[in-house]
């Protein structure tokens, strides 16, 4: 049953060109691209638990922004997009691509919490690696970019008390900024947002949560919990950090498939709406795979940029006040 499920959502993920577009733009095919200055460092106990890290050379701490792969938590590497990681280490930023557990080896929440223990690593590495742990941001597509914002929205999963160093440390992000994401995987809010379509049936989903959909309004009550506790908007609160939201394709493209409405930016309108009304900032661009539309890494960048800008500034004036943090917006 494992592999007619992988095998289904390969088709469908290579349908909607997510993960060839990935694939194209990923490090480990592009002449010239730098090897990571720490390759397949373990950051956790599973064999999927890896990092390669780019450290960008620089006297101070520099700020990381940690690329979150995509495939629906069923298959993709730690390959970090070449172009956007030429982009950050020209402009002193360094860069982390990480692997978490396929859900065909433990299901949610275990690949949204590999993501997190990642931040953690980050932040323990820091001193060693010229890390600035304030500033720390989450990107990806798809499957990524729905980690990236369950990493961002949840409460901080720091445990002072663990005998882990790694768990002492914050989770928090500086900013979010993903493409194609999903903001949330409850198949109850996916069956609302698009009805009429079995979108809420996709492979991704039915593995995530090892669930039968034919039982969907007749599951035990830890089964619908977990379904909230996977979903990044079941987690949102005023503490969580600015987003970027980035989709291909528009508000009026037509569902005509479960890849198509996976990937559809209603899921970002929805959350756009969630955040607005808490007063955080979230950005929705929507159409990018027009001719002539802006460029998403252009897009990703700025954001990025202007959010770590702003973390340093705020840094220094708790530092000159003499009270100075390392994690952003803990609570």
């Amino acid at each position: 049953m494992k592999s007619t499920v992988a095998l289904t959502l390969t088709l469908v993920l290579s349908a909607a060109g997510v993960c060839a577009a990935e694939q194209r733009g990923s490090t480990s095919d592009k002449p010239g691209t730098p090897p990571p200055t720490n390759a397949d460092v373990k950051y956790g106990p599973h064999a999927r638990n890896l990092m390669d890290v780019w450290r960008a050379k620089s006297e101070r701490p520099t700020p990381v922004l940690v690329w979150i792969h995509a495939g629906g938590f069923l298959e993709g590497n730690k390959d970090f997009d070449a172009l956007l990681l030429d982009e950050c280490l020209k402009l002193g930023i360094s860069c982390a691509g990480i692997t978490y557990r396929f859900s065909s080896e433990a299901i949610a929440p275990a690949p949204l919490l590999d993501c997190a223990r990642a931040i953690q690593f980050l932040r323990f590495k820091a001193k060693d690696w010229n890390l600035d742990p304030a500033r720390i941001a989450a990107t990806g597509g798809s499957a990524g970019g729905g980690a990236s914002l369950w990493v961002g929205f949840h409460r901080d999963l720091a445990d002072p008390r663990s005998a882990d160093p790694v768990l002492r440390q914050s989770s928090r992000l500086t900013c979010v900024a993903v493409r194609e994401a999903q903001c949330s995987y409850d198949p109850r809010f996916i069956r609302d947002l698009f009805p009429g379509t079995d979108t809420y049936r996709h492979a991704a989903v039915v593995r995530l949560f090892d669930v039968d959909m034919d039982q969907l309004d007749h599951l035990p009550q830890e089964k619908y919990a977990l379904f909230e506790e996977a979903s990044p908007i079941h987690h949102l609160g005023k503490g969580a950090p600015p987003v970027l939201l980035l989709y291909g394709s528009t508000m009026d493209t037509k569902i005509t498939g479960q890849g198509v409405g996976i990937h559809h930016p209603r899921f970002g309108k929805v959350l756009k709406e969630r955040m607005d009304a808490l007063g955080i900032e979230c950005q929705l661009k929507t159409g990018l795979q027009r001719p002539g539309s802006e460029d998403w890494r252009a897009l990703l960048m700025a954001f990025v940029k202007r959010h770590f800008l702003w973390r340093a500034r705020a840094e220094m004036r708790r530092f000159a006040s003499g009270k100075r943090t390392v994690a952003p917006r803990a609570r």
